[in-house]
């Protein structure tokens, strides 16, 4: 008998096969409602349950994980090591503004730190003497201490591979990292004004990112590479093609190849996640090889559907729209029904939120909507406390 992990991993592989009308993998994209709904009384608190990720799969009937996720070199920020020094710049009553981790000073509300988008009002390259004064030896691939930013997460994708579960590497894209640096309005400077300033932070990240990931590559091979861009906005891309052809492909091409080259033959998707409107730059990065979008925002005009009819070789995930989950219960089904009547059918699609499930959405839809995909496809061990 299949056992609930193998089922899950069979799902994951046949979304990657692009198997039609294959079962859904059941997962979600990310959250920014948990705490709502613990101090609602819907949901435990983490530190009440010893595996609280299996007691969501089992609420809300996901399935185990059946991949692995290596980070290490970046997410929205890039990956400083050390980081730099949090601490208090300024009090303005009710807000407050503080230097974080990455050396950005942000604007936020007094004694909070999440579940809102905080202001960055200032970042901390501003020219070649903060670039390497103040950041760049941060970025340094043979930092004392760095290698151990990662051993645990290397050792469960070294078992996870034996057993079958999909590995992802993952990295700031381009565009993201230099926007954490300069922030996005300088940058649009710096591309005109110092070209080759913004050059010399790209290769910084080449070079940190190839030898982290070399250094991973001699415990696992990898079956994906995830590109964290969020380069798009409601329109269009933030900065035009020309730009992403010259300060940001070649570095790309080089870490792709010299990847592909130490993965000892195993094939590698490459992902590209980006909120907005990721259609205007779809064609642009399948000249990379990449064949993964998410997460299809659909507030930026983004239609799961059309870009699944239109390009039926790629793989998407997100494309449910987080604001119709707040709406009825009708709208819910209406909306489910729409993307799911012709995506189970076409594979290669995994349905989730197109960004974090917002504050906005009660407990009772967001289940009801779990219950729909469901009936789409029965989570692994659907039901089952641990998941």
């Amino acid at each position: 008998m299949e056992t609930n992990q193998a089922k899950a991993i069979r799902k994951m592989q046949d979304f990657y096969a692009f198997k039609p009308d294959a079962e859904i993998v059941q997962k979600e994209f990310g959250f920014y409602v948990l705490d709502k709904w613990q101090e609602q009384g819907y949901l435990k608190k983490p530190d009440e349950v010893e595996d609280y990720w299996g007691y969501l799969c089992g609420i809300f009937h996901y399935d185990p994980p059946a991949l692995v996720d290596v980070m290490g070199l970046g997410w929205c920020e890039a990956e400083l090591f050390p980081r730099f020094e949090e601490k208090l710049l300024e009090d303005r009553g009710d807000h407050e503004v503080i230097q974080d981790f990455a050396g950005r000073a942000v604007l936020m509300f007094k004694g909070r730190r999440e579940g809102f988008m905080p202001e960055y009002i200032d970042h901390p390259v501003k020219d070649w003497r903060t670039w390497e004064e103040d950041v760049k030896w941060r970025l340094d691939p043979h930092s004392e201490g760095r290698s151990r930013l990662t051993e645990s997460q290397l050792r469960r994708a070294v078992e996870g591979q034996k057993q079958g579960l999909h590995i992802t590497q993952r990295v700031i894209g381009g565009y993201m990292y230099l926007r954490s640096l300069m922030g996005p309005v300088d940058l649009l400077y710096k591309f005109y004004d110092e070209p080759e300033l913004i050059h010399d932070c790209m290769q910084t990240w080449l070079k940190l990112a190839d030898h982290v990931i070399a250094v991973h590559q001699e415990q696992v091979s990898f079956d994906e590479l995830f590109f964290g861009e969020d380069i798009c906005y409601n329109t269009g891309s933030l900065i035009s093609p020309d730009m992403i052809r010259e300060f940001l492909f070649p570095y790309y091409q080089q870490l792709i190849d010299n990847m592909r080259r130490r993965n000892r033959g195993r094939e590698l998707v490459l992902q590209l996640d980006t909120d907005g409107y990721c259609n205007a730059v779809i064609d642009l990065y399948r000249e990379l090889g990449f064949r993964y979008f998410s997460p299809c925002e659909v507030a930026s005009h983004c239609d799961v559907v059309e870009i699944g009819k239109q390009y039926p070789d790629l793989l998407l995930s997100g494309g449910i729209d987080k604001r119709v989950l707040a709406g009825s219960k009708e709208d819910i089904a209406r909306h489910v029904d729409s993307i799911m009547s012709y995506m189970k059918k076409r594979g290669g699609y995994i349905p989730t939120c197109d960004h974090g499930v917002p504050a906005e959405v009660p407990f009772e839809n967001y289940l009801y909507y779990r219950e729909l995909m469901s009936r789409y496809c029965p989570a692994a061990g659907k039901g089952a406390a641990g998941c």
